[in-house]
């Protein structure tokens, strides 16, 4: 989740290569997922939201906050790309409850000690280099409130090998070892991914990799489908990292360098 700089800068945000620029294809991609609610699942005995306040950091097009605002206190997605930010707020729109703002990770327009719950997913926080972002995280947390970190394990099979094929240098061993550091634990979850047909898989999957690996990763998508009206699926292998924010912590913003807001996400090809 960056916000794009002015010219001679450095970018706090960059670009995400998959919704911002096919946000009709990234739907598709957000409904085929997790079908079993694994994902869900972790969360709720990890980072329980139910009758507290939230605060979705890179919320996209707000596609996780109604799931939120159904048992929680209050809810609120913080999103830097504008066109997201509309369409996020148009979808909580009848959700008393929720909310969405534009704003960074590294620059969170929330105050000190506000929230139970933060939650990032894909968005951000992709190992060294989210220091700013995991400062703020615990800025505006209240003591025991807990950060959780959802995002792709680019060491499971076949999902993590197709971004191993588009990311050579990208390092998952070394990530893992980052947020062990940071003082998260980590749970492995295995999902599903459904989708209606081929097309859907297929234009999902192109959104995502570089065009060689994307066409290897249909192919290899269609032997594990033998022609049936169930669908497509694929198995696909997150990482959840959850820590509670301390009792005691020096609370203020973060200032930066732009040279420690260089995290760079595993799915940009």
């Amino acid at each position: 989740m960056r916000k794009s700089a002015r010219r001679g800068r450095k970018a706090d945000v960059l670009p995400s290569p998959n919704i911002w620029y096919y946000p009709k294809a990234y739907e598709v991609e957000n409904r085929a997922q997790d079908v079993g609610g694994e994902i869900w699942r972790v969360l709720g005995e990890e980072a329980p939201w139910a009758g507290r306040d939230v605060l979705d950091i890179g919320c996209g097009d707000g596609f996780h906050l109604p799931r939120f605002a159904e048992t929680a206190r209050s809810v609120l997605g913080v999103e830097p790309h504008a066109p997201l930010v509309r369409r996020a707020a148009e979808r909580v729109a009848e959700a008393p409850n929720a909310s969405v703002a534009a704003g960074s990770a590294q620059r969170l327009p929330v105050p000190d000690a506000s929230v139970d719950v933060v939650h990032a997913r894909t968005a951000y926080f992709f190992g060294p280099g989210c220091g700013p972002g995991l400062a703020e995280a615990d800025r505006v947390l209240r003591p025991g409130g807990r950060l959780a970190i959802v995002d792709l394990d680019v060491s499971s099979e076949p999902y993590g090998r197709w971004m191993r094929e588009d990311l050579p240098d990208y390092d998952p061993p070394e990530v893992e070892k980052f947020f062990a550091a940071q003082g998260f634990c980590c749970r492995r979850v295995r999902t599903e991914w459904r989708f209606d047909d081929t097309r859907a898989m297929a234009e999902v999957l192109r959104i995502e990799f570089s065009p060689r690996v994307a066409e290897l990763a249909i192919a290899e998508v269609l032997r594990m489908n033998p022609a049936t009206s169930a669908g497509v699926t694929m198995p696909v292998g997150y990482r959840v990292h959850v820590r509670a924010r301390p009792a005691s912590i020096v609370l203020g913003r973060h200032s930066a360098s732009s040279s420690e807001a260089s995290s760079i996400s595993p799915r940009m090809a």
